[in-house]
């Protein structure tokens, strides 16, 4: 997945003030419609603007919905977003701690593309999304990638998510990645053969220096348990990373050819 330019605030706050104008025009019948359409109409007349189209007048509709709504000005919406970014960066916010391992091992990069797979919640993508890598969340629940997607809309990071609603038995890397974060209910539909076909595919797609992370392992509670995974990742640097949850991680690096 190429990286994609991010949008600038300037741009985004056009295209918020464009949604919430059009999101009330769907809100109310046709008839209000029109009652606007004539006070719009009438402004123009007003300011002595007798000669006016179509594209004019649905100008002036469009700033009177923005005065009913009050839309914020840039300013404001500008420094309302840049709050909101600044939370979204805090691991805490998405109930990962300040040492897990996630925050640790993979730095914030515009560069990184990072692959996360299995996750109940949102948190892990939007943490990472939020601190600059290019994500690829692949999730057999629809509902999930919905959460990913419009968390990332509130602070326009969608340029920076893929979605994909897929087991992960049936997905493939189209670019190299930086970093793989799964959880154990990834491997949970896969048999022994699958495991191994899926983590080889992934193995050979993750740059040398990446990271997999394979989060909350129980042990005897797990779909693939640290003796599998020690197996699978023969050539790797493989140990088992706690935060100070006390939960335990699966981390295997990719050695530097």
């Amino acid at each position: 997945m190429a990286s994609q330019p991010q949008r600038s605030l300037k741009h985004e706050y056009e295209i918020f003030v464009e949604q919430e104008i059009e999101n009330y025009k769907d809100s109310i019948p046709r008839s209000a419609i029109l009652r606007i359409g004539d006070e719009a109409v009438a402004n123009l007349r007003a300011a002595e603007q007798f000669a006016f189209d179509e594209l004019l007048i649905w100008d002036e509709v469009d700033r009177i919905i923005r005065r009913r709504l009050r839309i914020p000005t840039y300013a404001t919406w500008r420094r309302r977003r840049l709050k909101l970014l600044a939370e979204y960066r805090r691991p805490e916010r998405w109930g990962l701690s300040a040492d897990a391992p996630i925050v640790r091992e993979i730095p914030a990069d515009a560069e990184a593309h990072v692959l996360v797979v299995g996750a109940r919640e949102e948190g892990t993508a939007m943490y990472l999304v939020a601190n600059g890598c290019q994500v690829t969340a692949v999730e057999e629940d629809p509902e999930i990638v919905e959460k990913v997607m419009a968390a990332a809309g509130v602070v326009g990071l969608t340029s920076r998510v893929n979605g994909c609603v897929s087991g992960l038995e049936a997905w493939y890397p189209e670019s190299p990645l930086h970093a793989v974060v799964c959880s154990p209910a990834a491997f949970e539909r896969l048999t022994t053969d699958q495991r191994e076909r899926v983590i080889e595919i992934l193995k050979s797609a993750t740059l040398d220096g990446g990271v997999h992370l394979v989060q909350t392992l129980v042990a005897g509670n797990a779909a693939i348990e640290l003796d599998e995974l020690r197996a699978r990742y023969h050539g790797w640097d493989v140990s088992i990373v706690r935060d100070e949850s006390a939960a335990r991680t699966f981390m295997a690096r990719k050695q530097v050819a």
